[in-house]
This record gives structure tokens, C-alpha cells and sequence, in this order.
């Protein structure tokens, strides 16, 4: 009884003050700092037709040699020959394919012709297994680079 007689009555504007304050919270939603996703920022951040972060690393890695072809919605990098200073009895040529939207390993394909210069002449020549797996893990670690430094700002 010594309730009651505190509060006789139910308080009239509780109802409205309530629904007042829930659409107030709902409101401060809309201004909350969107949350970075990592797998959001490696799968989707692309306004070309493969991963960006695969694009970019695979353009930043083969910048030295001269392109054919660069074609960001079939994400594809064609190399022309491209001879080291050093050994210019021996050439290069690379196609890059990049084969999804998602930043991961089997993303990437990497495919190389080498020759070299015999009597005037450039003959076809074996490039090594681990050469080619090489330059997929150089792409492949400056793509990864690259999304932690768009992801950390």
C-alpha cells in the first residue's frame, strides 16, 4: 500500500516518452561509423571486373616490363619481351590472369615464355616451375599489402 500511495496513478506520458526515446536511439544508428569488414575490403572492393588488390599488385610487379595488353574487366596482363640489362642474352614474357573477385591464392595465374639468343637468333626456351610460382607469391604479397593499408587507413 505504501507504493500506491507514492503513485496513485499511472503516469499518463510514460507510453509517448518511451516511444520518444526508442526512435531517438533508432536515429543515433544511422550515425555510427560504418565497421571496416576484412573479408568485405578483400572480396568486393572492385569497380573493375576482378580484385583490385590482384590488378594493382600484378600492374606494380611487372612495371618494369613493357605491356601489350592490359585489360582490367577480363583481367588480363600481357608483357611484350623484356630482356634484363644484365643477361641480354635472355627474354622474358609474361601473361598475368586474374581469375576472380576474391584476394585469394588460386586467384592468380601466371604464365611465362622465355627464349634465348643463340647465333643471332632467339630459340624457345624451359622457364622454371618455381620462377612462375614466384612471381604469384610476389603479386599475391603486394595485393595483401595493399588491402592492409587500405583496411588500417
Amino acid at each position: 500500500m505504501m507504493l500506491l500511495a507514492r503513485f496513485p496513478r499511472p503516469l499518463a506520458g510514460a507510453p509517448v516518452a518511451i516511444l520518444a526515446a526508442a526512435v531517438l536511439l533508432a536515429g543515433c544508428a544511422h550515425h555510427k561509423k560504418p565497421k571496416v569488414d576484412a573479408d568485405l575490403a578483400a572480396s568486393k572492393v572492385t569497380q573493375i571486373g576482378v580484385n583490385a588488390y590482384l590488378w594493382r599488385a600484378s600492374l606494380d610487379t611487372v612495371s618494369f616490363m613493357p605491356l601489350v595488353q592490359a585489360d582490367s574487366n577480363g583481367g588480363v596482363i600481357v608483357t611484350d619481351w623484356y630482356a634484363n640489362p644484365t643477361t641480354p642474352t635472355e627474354r622474358m614474357k609474361l601473361t598475368i590472369t586474374i581469375l576472380d573477385q576474391d584476394l585469394r591464392a588460386d586467384a592468380i595465374r601466371v604464365a611465362a615464355s622465355r627464349e634465348v639468343s643463340q647465333n643471332g637468333q632467339w630459340i624457345e626456351a624451359p622457364v622454371a616451375a618455381q620462377t612462375v610460382q614466384k612471381l604469384e607469391e610476389i603479386i599475391l604479397e603486394r595485393a595483401r599489402d595493399l588491402r592492409r593499408g587500405a583496411v588500417t587507413g
